[in-house]
């Protein structure tokens, strides 16, 4: 068995859940686990795909759990989006009216930080990903990211943010017009999950999407994103 794999402590230290609970769902096949000489064996890439599906439906003070089961050690304790969203990686109105145009236009505000070194090897994972299962919610937001983190595509973990001004088809349910978008390129899991569940938890908080949608420009937007993003940590 390669070393990459966790055994049910790992796992339930990984995730900050209790291991008898852990034992229980993938017993259930609710966790995708292998049965190796009598123990549960657990590849990453498919627990970071399992909980990535399943934090979309996960409870502001559970996006929480898991934005803190993933906080890297170096980690201040600050917000995870801190070091990885930027004033010129927003870009509002973001002009395009396709997804493969809105993904196209992400990476370039996204390549403002001098940061993407492999801009089409990352538009094929994150249209493939599209492909596998859209990344579009229903109230109008979609958060494309690629399936597993590429570190050789990227110096530095992104994320950028665009509105365009009507919405577009991109594949939500029940054929919902998407207009809000945030693009997540990290070069690790850790950083990646914690940034899924921190953009969970501002998805929550109360009149957000409103002022997203009243924010005429990049400037405004931005500084509505930070704010929200500060309240959190003062929760």
């Amino acid at each position: 068995m390669p070393h990459t794999f966790l055994g049910l402590d790992e796992l339930a230290a990984q995730l900050g859940r209790d291991k008898r609970e852990l034992e229980k769902l993938v017993t259930r096949g609710r966790i995708p686990g292998h049965r190796v000489d009598g123990a549960w064996r657990f590849h990453p890439a498919e627990i970071r795909q399992w909980l990535e599906q399943e934090i979309r439906g996960y409870s502001t003070a559970e996006l929480a759990a898991v934005e803190e089961s993933q906080r890297h050690d170096a980690a201040d304790g600050g917000s995870p989006l801190a070091a990885v969203f930027h004033r010129e990686t927003v870009q509002v109105p973001l002009e395009a009216r396709t997804r493969p145009a809105v993904l196209e236009a992400l990476l370039e505000v996204a390549g403002r930080t001098w940061q993407i070194w492999e801009p089409a090897a990352l538009l094929s994972a994150i249209l493939e990903r599209e492909t596998v299962m859209s990344t579009g919610f229903e109230n109008g937001v979609a958060i494309p990211h690629p399936r597993n983190p590429l570190p050789s595509a990227l110096g530095a973990s992104i994320v950028a943010y665009g509105r365009t001004l009507s919405g577009i088809p991109f594949g939500a349910p029940k054929r919902a017009l998407t207009d809000i978008f945030f693009i997540v390129l990290c070069r690790d899991s850790k950083t990646h999950l914690s940034a899924l569940a921190r953009l969970g938890r501002l998805l929550q908080v109360p009149n957000f999407l409103d002022e997203l949608r009243a924010a005429s420009d990049s400037k405004t937007s931005y500084d509505v994103i930070r704010t929200a993003d500060a309240r959190l940590d003062s929760q």
